[in-house]
Order: C-alpha cells, then structure tokens, then sequence
C-alpha cells in the first residue's frame, strides 16, 4: 500500500512527482484551496486565472495538471476539485476532501512520490486526506500476466502512487499522528476486504476465506475458531449447510474475537459470505453471475472491521461471525419446496434456493445471540430490491430499534459511507407463512429488501438490539472509478462497523 508520511516541509523545495492542491468551485470561478498559499505565490497569485483557462472548475473529482512554476522541485501540479466552496469559516466537507484525496492518487498511478498540500484545518482533516489517498491508490493486479508486464511497456497498468506526504500535517503531534495511524489501520483492512471481494471464486472459496481469517487473526491476536461441515452438522445449522450442500466446497461458519480489557460492551458484527453466487437449483439467468464472486462482500466487511478494532486497540469487544458457502446446483443441493432445520430450531421452508444469504445469516445471526452481545449488526449483499430501491451507491440499514438504526445511520454518515435507514413494516411478514414449516424464505415481491429484512429479525435473540445492512448495491462497483472509490470490490461497510465500534467503545452509542 501507498507509504505516507507527514510533513512541515514548503511545497517549493520538496522533491516529489507532484504537488496536489484544491480548488473549489466559487461564485466566480474556481478558488484555490487553503494549504496551496505556497504554489499560488510561485503563479504570482494568478494560479485560480490559470486553471481556469485550462477549462478546470473546482467541480468536485475534477482533475487538472499543470507544468509547476519555476524553482519547484516537484515538475508538475495536480489540482483537484473539491466541490463548491464552503461559506466563510466553514471548513470543507470531510468527504469532499476524502473523495479528492482518491481522485488526484487514482491520477497519479504510475508516480513514486506526491506531496498533497490539501486543506489541513485540523487533525480529522489530515485523516480524512489520508484515508482517501490510501483508499484511492488501490489496485488489484493479482492475476495479471505478471505486474511486472502489466505496468511495463506491453501492458496499460501502472503501479499505484508508491509514496504520499501529506503538507501541513504536523509528525510531532500526537492528534495528527493518531489520525494517520488510524486512517492507514482502517484502509489497509479496507483494501484486504477489497482484494477478498475481487478474487476469484475458484481460489476464494469457504475454507481458503476461512485459512485468510486465522492468518489474520493470529497476526493481529485475535481469538478464531472455525466450523468445518462436520461440526456444523453435529451444531445443526441447518441454513449453512443446505446452502453449501450442492457444492463440491465445503461450508465455513468463522468466528472472530477481539476483546479489550477495559471493554464495558460488546458488539457481534455477522456478515454473509456466499464466495460464490450461481443461485443453486434456482439458477441465475445469463448475465447475473458474472460478479457474483462479489457476494461475500458482506463478511469480507465484517473480517476487515473485526481486525481494524484489534489493530486500533478499541476498548469494546467484538466479534465477527463470517458464515461462508458457497451456492451451486447439483444432485446434493437443496431443491425449492425442501425444509430446513436451522441452528435457532426454527424450521425454513426454502421456496427460493437463490434466497440463500438470509438463511446462512439465520444460523449466524442466532449463533451470535447465544453470547448476549450489547448490539448486532449484520451486513450482507442481500437483495436487489435494495438496489432498485436505493441503486448502486448507497446501502439501506434496518433495525429492531428505531434509535440504533438512526445511530448506525450516523455513523455511516461520519464515515462518508451513504446509507439509508429503511422500515420493516409488520403487514410483510404474513407473506413468510408456510403451511409446511415455521417461516418460507420468501413472501411479497414488492418490499423484498424489507422481507429479507423481517426474516433476520426471526433469528435474533430477544431482547437483543440488531440492525440490518443490506450492502447490496455499493459493495461491487460495475462502473467506472470514482473518488477514492474502484471499480470492483468497494469494502462499504467497513468503515461504518469500524466508527459504530468507536463510539460504543467511546460510551456515545448506547
């Protein structure tokens, strides 16, 4: 990942490939951003004149590169939009400098250095910059040729930004050292929820997911166990089994625990790990699974929170339960009209075996209840009624309680993660009867994000406060970049887990 490093060093003398700078978009053209004083001087004060003659606008993502004046060390400047300028004394919006910070490190892959003299008020600001940055150099090259004739001469890739200074960031204070070091914590899991995300199936199936999870767990001190098919089976987790049954890979149910001596809470984060999506015996049609490899996205998110907690020392306990299968079609696989026995007793008639997730979350969500936890919270790329409902950029939350679903909504919002709080409307649920078993995993068309949503809540202890994540739309980005934001896996969610654990640690979340 993209080394970073704070600096007081003048823009002039340092040497690096380029100077990034902001420029918002004023009333009467575009501005140039505080932290650039010193390249607007070298321009003779004329440098907002100058971008905007090279067609630049201060819109926000907006790119532009100019020759650096005379005397810099630096050959050229990259100025970056940063959307409309904030009213006087009000500093720019975090996610504007966020999804900045992304732009101008997407621009400059290929580049060995690049001091970044962005708005730096204070130190959340330094953060912010350099969560951006990090997450916006991102790449995933994995199974190219080789990187080295990927990024070379026959090949159009370009290694990420090897190195960023951020100007104006202050090494010797503690609040601008604790704000890198959690923004460099927080994207490096990120980016590893990122790269599970993008591998293939065929190498990122239940067992090698779960073998990633103890590396991790015992680099970091994180306690694991893991599920294997004969232990789910003598556990009777019905749902994960009759997911993964068709399939030649065997389901995993992984559980994470980072626990802190002076937590007074417990969070219990579930995540839905399906490595691969063919919709089982209910078969996908052509054309919707070729990125199913992205439905995993879910515990991916969930591991990459658990391990962010251990690596910032949160004093909250928390544990992650990652339930992997992967969902094939096959003489062994669960067929629409078959009853399953979940972990929780209850009885699932499947009417749908491409309604998989919501069943491998039962087994874990009820798994989790056992331990009495303070709050869950489970995130899956569930449903693309979520997608029609909200589309591909933002994830809707659900909850038993109308108070942390508006607190889980914070924190997505302090995060610059867009989410939605959605209802789960009681009329629904008639839908899920079954003359068969206790619950179908179907019922109404209309409203199947909310559906999906009142099935979980069947499988959540009582009295148990939980909240909904459907990440269906923004975990995997079809489109072209964005911001700091790539196409492929996204690692939405990740940061929201991560802020909701910090303000429980820090007593402001129940």
């Amino acid at each position: 990942m993209t080394a970073l490093t704070l600096s007081t060093a003048a823009a002039p003398g340092l040497r690096a490939d380029a100077i990034v700078i902001g420029v918002a978009k004023g009333a009467g053209g575009p501005a140039v951003a505080p932290g650039a004083e010193a390249v607007d001087k070298a321009y003779d004060g004329r440098l907002a004149g100058v971008l905007e003659t090279l067609g630049a606008s201060g819109a926000e993502g907006e790119v532009t590169k100019l020759p650096a004046p005379a005397g810099f060390k630096a050959p050229v400047v990259v100025a970056v939009g940063l959307g409309a300028e904030p009213e006087k004394d009000a500093g720019f919006d975090p996610e504007s400098l966020r999804r900045a910070a992304g732009a101008a490190a997407r621009a400059l892959a290929g580049a060995k250095k690049a001091a970044f003299a962005l708005p730096l008020a204070e130190a959340a600001d330094a953060g912010v910059v350099a969560e951006g940055l990090l997450l916006g150099a991102y790449s995933f090259d994995a199974y190219k040729e080789s990187a080295k004739e990927a990024r070379g001469a026959k090949g159009n890739g370009k290694a990420p930004l090897a190195e960023a200074v951020l100007l104006g960031g202050k090494p010797r204070d503690k609040a601008y050292k604790a704000a890198t070091e959690r923004a460099v914590a927080v994207a490096e899991e990120l980016n590893r929820a990122r790269d599970l995300v993008n591998t293939p199936p065929n190498d990122l199936n239940p067992e090698a997911f779960a073998a990633v999870a103890q590396a991790a767990a015992k680099e970091h001190g994180i306690k694991v166990q893991v599920l294997d098919e004969k232990a789910l089976t003598k556990g009777g987790y019905g749902g994960i089994l009759g997911v993964g049954a068709g399939s030649a890979s065997g389901p995993r149910l992984v559980k994470l625990s980072y626990t802190s001596p002076k937590a007074k809470k417990s969070l219990a984060f579930v995540g839905k790990g399906i490595t691969y999506d063919s919709g089982g015996i209910s078969l996908k049609p052509a054309g919707h699974n070729e990125t199913m490899k992205c439905d995993m996205a879910g515990a991916a998110a969930v591991f990459a929170a658990v391990v962010s907690a251990a690596r910032l020392g949160l004093e909250v306990n928390v544990t992650g339960w990652l339930a992997l299968a992967e969902n094939m079609p096959s003489g062994s696989a669960t067929r629409p009209g078959d009853v399953l026995r979940m972990y929780s007793g209850k009885t699932v008639e499947v009417l749908n075996t491409d309604a998989e997730g919501r069943l491998v979350l039962a087994d874990a969500l009820w798994a989790a209840s056992q331990e009495k936890p303070d709050a869950i919270i489970d995130v899956a790329t569930l449903t693309g009624a979520m997608m029609l409902a909200l589309g591909s950029r933002t994830y809707g939350i659900m909850a038993n309680d109308d108070a942390f679903r508006t607190a889980v909504h914070e924190a997505a919002e302090e995060s610059g993660e867009p989410a939605w709080p959605m209802p789960l409307p009681e009329h629904l649920r008639k839908g899920m009867d079954s003359p068969t078993a206790d619950i179908a995993n179907m019922g109404e068309r209309m409203g199947g994000g909310l559906v999906a949503g009142l099935f979980l809540r069947e499988f959540v202890g009582e009295g148990i406060t939980w909240a909904h994540l459907d990440i269906a739309g923004p975990a995997f980005n079809e489109g072209g970049p964005f911001g700091y934001t790539p196409k492929g896996g996204t690692g939405t969610a990740v940061r929201t887990l991560v802020r909701v654990a910090e303000r429980v640690a820090l007593g402001d979340l129940g």
